[in-house]
């Protein structure tokens, strides 16, 4: 087990006993193309770098050649396993700047804010099973993809797509959820709570588990606001920041939660805090569906899309997604593109400056946990 107070800047190299190998590209510590180089002795690794690899890029650069409404298909795509944050905070950044945001629904702002936490969930729920992947306790990442697939189901129904929603749309949503979807809703719901007990025994209670977490990845507190580091990372020291609280979008300063923390600052401690925020997230989604309106428009009245230009001007919208905090930098000039936008996502500072620095003196089994509890997506990176 690593040592959580070690000096990961002093590991004593000799390049003579070193050996170089490649993590990735499809590896278990990640969702998509990346790949770690990794220079080990013995097996400890002395230092890492991460390369993105050629994947799906360059997407602020897109944006600017396409109408606002083609952008859509595009901010879904930065990070697949929770596109929803990236749609929010497009549409946002263009209705603070249209002045549309004043006439997005009551309805349609409930439907949103019920859209994020679903998301928010199905992500959860995925990153927490491959917290064990690489520990020989398969079947809780098996269980967890299954748990994954019943937000599917629902997001299936509400938008008609289980991957790329493209749900939250300039002036609201694309459309009112069906009859009997807050029922269906709350039975899945169910059905993921039932569940969650195999998996607080298979992988919280495992001694495997908890040998191989703690201490394990240990990130220093006085990294936090040095290194910009947010989300579970960042809770799991302790410090309560979470932008649904702190900035209060959408509904969620109407809600009634908490927000999780835990003090380990290490594997285990993100892990815990993730699988709180599962039950903070099924208890928020079954406040909105209380509290979200019957009935009611659902969206604006828009402009014509394919001709909308929008006035010279700038802004900065962010979202807490399940990886810490997602903000999107947008300026206008008054045609019918963006003159430039610019993605700050958690996975930059999480998968390259955070994960290089812990990796000195990391043990090469722990490698595959460590960059899992750091959660990256790596289009987020070369956006």
């Amino acid at each position: 087990m690593s040592d959580p107070k070690r000096d990961t800047s002093a590991v004593e190299r000799d390049p003579r006993q070193e050996v170089r190998l490649w993590f990735g590209p499809q590896h278990p510590g990640v969702t998509g193309n990346m790949s770690v180089e990794a220079w080990i002795t013995g097996d400890t690794i002395q230092r890492g770098i991460t390369h993105v690899g050629y994947l799906h890029r360059g997407f602020e650069k897109l944006m600017e050649r396409r109408t606002y409404i083609q952008s859509f298909p595009i901010v879904c795509r930065i990070c697949v396993p929770e596109p929803d944050t990236n749609e929010y905070l497009l549409t946002a950044g263009l209705e603070e700047l249209s002045g549309l945001d004043a006439e997005v629904p009551e309805r349609a702002r409930w439907l949103r804010t019920l859209t994020l936490e679903m998301a928010r969930l199905a992500a959860t729920l995925m990153v927490l099973g491959g917290h064990v992947g690489s520990m020989g306790l398969g079947p809780v990442p098996q269980w967890t993809m299954t748990l994954r697939d019943f937000i599917l189901d629902s997001f299936e129904e509400l938008s008609g797509h289980r991957i790329y929603h493209m749900y939250i749309v300039y002036g609201g949503v694309r459309r009112a959820p069906p009859e009997g979807f807050a029922e269906r809703l709350e039975r899945n719901l169910a059905a993921i709570e039932e569940r969650l007990p195999w998996i607080d025994r298979l992988m919280f209670d495992s001694a495997v588990f908890r040998k191989r977490a703690m201490g394990v990845g240990y990130v220093p507190p006085e990294w936090a606001d040095e290194m910009a580091i947010t989300g579970p990372p960042l809770r799991a020291m302790g410090v309560a920041r979470d932008l649904r609280k702190d900035v209060s979008y959408e509904k969620y300063s109407e809600l009634d939660f908490e927000v999780v923390t835990e003090s380990g600052s290490d594997i285990f401690a993100r892990a815990r805090v993730r699988r709180r925020e599962i039950d903070q997230s099924i208890d928020i989604i079954r406040q909105v569906l209380r509290r979200m309106p019957k009935d009611g428009p659902f969206s604006a009245k828009l402009p014509n899309l394919m001709n909308w230009r929008i006035p010279k001007g700038q802004t900065y919208v962010r979202a807490e997604a399940s990886r810490g905090e997602m903000g999107y930098y947008v300026v206008t000039d008054g045609s019918d593109k963006v003159r430039r936008v610019n993605v700050r996502g958690p996975s930059y500072v999480h998968g390259v400056s955070l994960l290089e620095r812990l990796l000195p003196g990391t043990n090469i089994a722990d490698m595959s946990a460590l960059m899992v509890s750091l959660q990256t997506c790596p289009p987020e990176i070369e956006r």
